[in-house]
């Protein structure tokens, strides 16, 4: 649980069960900053939280966005460490401060100690957020790894639906209690993570980039084949892990080049890396965090300023992106990631532009008709951002990366995912305050040129092991490596016969 050692006795062997482990294991993240963003709508209208500190718009959004703050620390710091200390104890340790730091939060005295809190939790939700997206894209089997990446992310409505329940629930509290216990309940959430650690394997590809070859092979086995080291499945697709890696080592050492020079000078490097980026963008400009975190003031701009009413719609509207992001993500799986994320993106700027146009029309009147109809806009948007979004960004970064970057390039990704989360949680209190309808409007014109990139420069990941999908991108070095191959015969060790090999990945795949 503290080291990168697998205690292989704790392990289950039924497959099955330990995907469902490995999933929850990465889930407690997403469950987090889901909460977070609810809890902070709900805080955002209770009057006890903002009276106590005496909010006003700046400070009002510094306790909101400085969360962000922290988790981009934490992109830059810790992106090289679950390569370090392996991808289990740093998802471990995440989830340890991110657990103390939900403590400092709600024993807050006053706007100073309630940003460090939440600046803690940004940096523990940040590291989590590297360490778990990369440790799931490496452990799970081809056959539930775009269900199991997808979910992940999914889990924020979870937190999302816990987070408007709970803040609704407390409302009715007399005392700072009605915010306090939110935001208590924020670390209970990581205790899963730390209690399931001892149970899941280390990622086989970074056991096998540690020379632990051994290791590696069980690992692929309990996770493939119920613990069966001479299952085909298993054997195919431990020499797909340790040739690549061999070979990426080997290619770094003779190139003399540092994955960071890589990532601007080598082109499928750094395709791989704009892609990534591409998904922090559009997951954190597509005008969802306006909904997100200041759903009390976008429904005042409406015309609903019930602060009841306002809670009664956090809780349903968390629950219906919960069932959009759900069919997202089985679609994803079959539809292709490139699809969906085109057609949720032209769904969610159409009604990202209703939206605004409806606020305009009815938000100073009492058309209670086109009052309501801008809330159907609201969830029709969020809805569509869900069903893709979602999903996708614990999804397609950690896929079209290959492993020698893919701890860093999911610190890259995190980092401005978390920057520009910083941005637009900032900024939008402003905006909403000073051009009001006009924010969804120039939002809007923004995801036109998202959705432009999507069509234009996506790559299709469906269906492929993460080595198929590394050769999509350079496929001039696995043709050098499968010439290389042919020469050598072996792996580590193990005989290999091409035709052999070729049909248990084969049957791998199936």
């Amino acid at each position: 649980m503290f080291s990168p050692s697998t205690s292989w006795d704790l392990v289950p062997n039924n497959s099955n069960f330990l995907v469902v482990l490995l999933v929850l294991s990465s889930c407690v993240t997403a469950t987090v900053i889901g909460y977070d963003g609810s809890m902070m709508n709900g805080l955002n209208i209770l009057p006890s939280y903002t009276a106590y500190f005496e909010l006003t718009t700046t400070t009002l959004a510094l306790n909101t966005s400085s969360v962000w703050l922290g988790a981009f620390v934490a992109s830059v710091v810790f992106a090289k460490v679950p390569d370090y200390i392996g991808r289990r104890p740093a998802m471990f340790w995440a989830s340890v401060l991110t657990l103390l730091a939900a403590v400092v939060q709600a024993a807050a005295q006053n706007v100073a100690m309630f940003v460090v809190g939440r600046i803690l939790i940004g940096f523990g939700t940040g590291c989590s957020s590297i360490a778990a997206p990369v440790y799931l894209a490496e452990t799970l089997p081809l056959r539930w790894r775009g269900w199991g990446l997808g979910i992940v992310y999914d889990f924020w409505y979870v937190g999302g639906l816990i987070a408007a329940g709970v803040t609704y629930g407390t409302a009715r509290m007399d005392s700072t209690w009605a915010w306090r216990l939110p935001s208590a309940l924020q670390g209970l959430f990581t205790i899963l993570c730390i209690l399931i650690v001892p149970f899941i394997p280390e990622s086989p590809r970074w056991l096998a980039d540690h020379g632990r070859h051994d290791e590696c092979l069980r690992a692929i086995a309990k996770t493939y084949a119920h613990g069966r080291t001479d299952d085909p499945t298993v054997l195919a697709q431990y020499r797909e892990i340790v040739d690549l890696i061999a070979a990426e080592r080997e290619r770094e050492r003779l190139a003399t080049k540092v994955v960071l020079r890589d990532m601007v000078l080598h082109p499928p490097t750094r395709k791989r890396i704009l892609l990534g980026i591409s998904v922090s963008v559009i997951a954190m400009l597509s005008g969802n965090n306006i909904i997100s975190y200041y759903l009390g003031t976008m429904l005042n701009n409406a015309g609903i300023t019930s602060s009841t009413t306002q809670l009664q719609i956090n809780v349903i509207l968390n629950a219906f992106c919960l069932v959009c992001s759900l069919v997202g993500t089985w679609v994803a799986d079959r539809a292709g990631r490139k699809s969906i994320a085109i057609g949720s993106t032209v769904l969610l700027t159409v009604f990202l532009f209703l939206v605004g146009g409806l606020t305009k029309a009815f938000g100073t009147s009492s058309n209670t008709a086109g009052i309501y109809s801008t809330v159907a806009m609201i969830f029709l948007f969020q809805g569509s951002y869900s069903a893709a979004w979602t999903p996708m960004a614990s999804l397609y970064p950690p896929e079209v990366m290959n492993y020698s970057m893919r701890s860093l390039g999911m610190g890259v990704c995190t980092a401005f995912m978390e920057a520009l989360g910083l941005f637009s949680v900032w900024v939008f209190p402003f905006a909403l305050e000073a051009i009001g309808w006009k924010t969804f409007m120039i939002n809007g014109a923004w995801d036109f040129l998202e959705l432009a990139f999507v069509v234009l420069c996506w790559v299709e990941t469906k269906g492929l092991t993460l080595e198929e999908i590394d050769e999509v991108f350079d496929p001039d070095f696995h043709g050098d490596l499968r010439l290389e191959a042919g020469k050598k015969g072996t792996i580590e060790g193990t005989p290999v016969d091409a035709k052999d090999a070729s049909a248990e990945v084969a049957v791998a795949k199936a």
